[in-house]
């Protein structure tokens, strides 16, 4: 079930818990939980309506401005039913908390099984090992140059990606992956040693996901961190090309989640909260 990023934020905001779709049949049921890039939504009703029954109050619930703009968004596919779905937010992946979670030797063994039955159960052969070896030397590199330098195409790259993020091991950012500690364990485990030159994670809080070309313009301005979008002005930030009022709010929310707040026009960068 795709949703807007701009809907995603309302949801967890609690704005919006309503989704209007034109599907055959239900995509989803009641209890079903959606990861998505803001954490966990959880379906709490699924109906069918017809679309002259939808309500204003149902409109805006779904974060349209309009019943009128909702039932133009329901034109296409017109000859497929239209389902209602009642969403909340969940709370947070707890993929993160595995991510950030250091094995003991038994886990590591472990996860190393697993591993050694998804190189057999590949129709390319084993993969695991050198997909997190490239990851660990290019961190925040595109996916698409990795498959390349793999001889693999981006699709099937992607999609084993994803089997090492459901292990806890990697961590999928706006532009690439980087290992998360629990895979920068495992990886060390398995060489013998702590990689003595890996690039560290930028020190402080990390940026929420705010789509590849927010994140491009800010990486050229050399802001990695929600500490240094705190130094920088809303204003500034939105004379970005690529930032735009998607990824503004989504820094808004995570700068008010920490206490913090963009700072005034006109202050220097470094210059503190």
């Amino acid at each position: 079930m795709m949703i807007r990023p701009d809907t995603l934020a309302a949801i967890k905001a609690g704005d919006v818990d309503l989704a209007f779709r034109r599907w055959d049949r239900p995509r989803v049921v009641v209890g079903t939980r959606l990861r998505t890039r803001v954490g966990l939504l959880e379906v709490t009703s699924v109906d069918q309506v017809a679309p002259s029954r939808i309500t204003a109050e149902e409109a805006r619930r779904a974060g349209a401005k309009s019943v009128a703009e909702l039932r133009r968004m329901l034109e296409a596919k017109a000859d497929r039913p239209v389902w209602r779905v009642g969403l909340r937010h969940a709370g947070a992946d707890p993929r993160e908390e595995l991510r950030a979670t250091v094995p003991d030797a038994d886990e590591v063994s472990t996860i190393r099984e697993r591993l050694d039955r998804l190189d057999r159960a590949s129709a390319i052969g084993p993969w695991t090992r050198v997909t997190l070896a490239i990851i660990d030397r290019s961190p925040t590199v595109r996916a698409p140059e990795l498959a390349a330098e793999l001889g693999r195409d981006t699709p099937s790259f992607k999609r084993d990606v994803r089997k090492l993020k459901e292990l806890g091991l990697t961590e999928s950012l706006d532009i690439g992956y980087r290992l998360s500690p629990r895979g920068a364990a495992v990886v060390d485990a398995e060489s013998g040693a702590p990689r003595q030159d890996r690039p560290p994670a930028p020190a402080g809080t990390p940026l929420p996901r705010i789509g590849a070309p927010a994140t491009r313009a800010l990486r050229a301005e050399g802001i990695w961190t929600l500490e240094q979008v705190r130094d920088r002005s809303e204003e500034s930030l939105a004379a970005l090309h690529g930032v735009g009022p998607i990824a503004l709010r989504f820094l808004r929310d995570a700068l008010t989640g920490c206490g913090w707040d963009f700072a005034t026009p006109g202050r220097l960068p470094g210059a503190g909260p």
